[in-house]
């Protein structure tokens, strides 16, 4: 038994905890998900940079608890899961064609992106002005704390993801109308509406959730006319619409309260890197950085100060979280284009460039400080580019 594990250790498909440039570590004969070790090569054997303990900055949406319900699910990643994610929480959400999310509120402003399909939003604000739009792939939506809301997928349904701007928050206990109906007394309910307490009959008993309902008609035939009108800030956003800012390797959209004004409490970056680009090296200084993986994969190292620094592995579907002000990039590590979101919990979304701030910083005291000559110095940039990728660098240089 032991020869025959000791074989299969040893097969050249099977990776093993040994860096290759420097001879650390051994071979690992006992019990493993291969599985997991081939999707996070940079935990199994870490960069000979990497040193020091940070915590985990990586959780999938695949391992976390699936809500299922009539009309859709959901699933999601708090500081329950992700511990040091205090700043944001996230949600990843489907709904079938005429699913509902539930007239609800929340204590926290949510922000969104539609992933797939389209969905139709509502809202009404606390001057009484209402607002109704359809969203489609690539579109966001925001809504301000304690402002009631909901969504119903359309033809095709529609998946999406979730932002708040609170690590503690769960989607599964917020302000619902079915919860609040089915535990106020009957003869409350009355007394409010003016109607019998019959009218009241065969309200749900416990609070719905998500639900099966029909797909709406057009928009233009569920229009409620508000007295007060609608809302004076949209809470729709093309993303996709805008200009990207493009850069050799890639391009980044920026969204924030400048360009999203009723947006106050996140803002947020869709990044996407082609094959053999990274983000470049780089830190927020203005808040912790959460991230979801939309397409591909990536590698990213986070710097944390005194000698530490820890490399993670990102695939689709995958949170990653970068503290604040911690120095990190991330790599495009496969063969086809890397899409992710950064977001922060913020009105404005600001980053250091490492290149631009040594550009801009006397030449005599960047050669200085870090022993390098005119080969670096002359090749420093004074204008930011987000996304690198430089044609003439060859596999052995990086």
């Amino acid at each position: 038994m032991e020869n025959k594990i000791r074989t299969q250790a040893m097969n050249e498909d099977i990776p093993q905890p040994i860096r290759s440039v420097d001879g650390a570590g051994a071979t690992d004969f006992g019990p493993r998900d291969v599985m997991r070790d081939k999707e996070n090569p940079n935990l199994l054997v870490p960069p000979i940079t990497d040193s020091g303990l940070i915590p985990n900055l990586k959780f999938s949406f695949s391992d976390t608890h699936m809500q299922l319900n009539q009309g859709g699910w959901s699933r999601e990643i708090t500081v329950r899961e992700l511990p040091i994610a205090t700043s944001l929480a996230g949600v990843n959400m489907r709904l079938t064609p005429g699913g509902v999310r539930e007239l609800h509120w929340h204590q926290q402003a949510e922000w969104a992106y539609m992933l797939l399909g389209q969905a139709r939003i509502t809202s009404v604000d606390q001057e009484g002005r209402n607002f109704i739009a359809d969203v489609g792939p690539g579109d966001l939506w925001y809504f301000p704390p304690g402002l009631p809301h909901s969504i119903q997928g359309l033809e095709e349904g529609c998946e999406f993801l979730l932002v708040f701007d609170d690590g503690h928050f769960s989607d599964l206990n917020t302000l619902s109308i079915s919860d609040w109906f089915a535990h106020t007394p009957k003869d409350v309910l009355s007394a409010n509406f003016g109607v019998p307490e019959s009218a009241f009959d065969s309200i749900p008993k416990d609070q719905l959730y998500i639900f099966q309902d029909k797909v709406p008609g057009p928009i233009a035939s569920q229009k409620v006319q508000s007295p007060y009108g609608t809302i004076p800030q949209t809470f729709k956003h093309q993303l996709l619409g805008q200009v990207p800012i493009r850069t050799p390797g890639g391009s980044v959209r920026i969204v924030d309260s400048t360009n999203f004004p009723i947006s106050q409490t996140i803002a947020a970056a869709l990044v996407e890197i082609e094959p053999g680009a990274m983000r470049e090296l780089h830190w927020h200084p203005n808040n912790d950085e959460w991230q979801y993986y939309l397409t591909g994969q990536g590698r990213m190292t986070v710097f944390a100060g005194n000698g530490t620094a820890r490399t993670f592995d990102y695939r689709a579907g995958d949170v990653g979280y970068v503290p604040f002000a911690y120095g990190h990039y991330i790599q495009n590590t496969g063969n086809q284009t890397l899409w992710f979101l950064e977001m922060f919990k913020s009105n404005r979304f600001v980053d250091v460039s490492l290149n631009q701030w040594m550009a801009l910083t006397p030449r005599d005291l960047v050669r200085d400080n870090l022993h390098v000559g005119p080969e670096l110095l002359d090749a420093l940039r004074k204008e930011k580019w987000p996304v690198v990728k430089y044609s003439h660098v060859n596999e052995n240089d990086t």
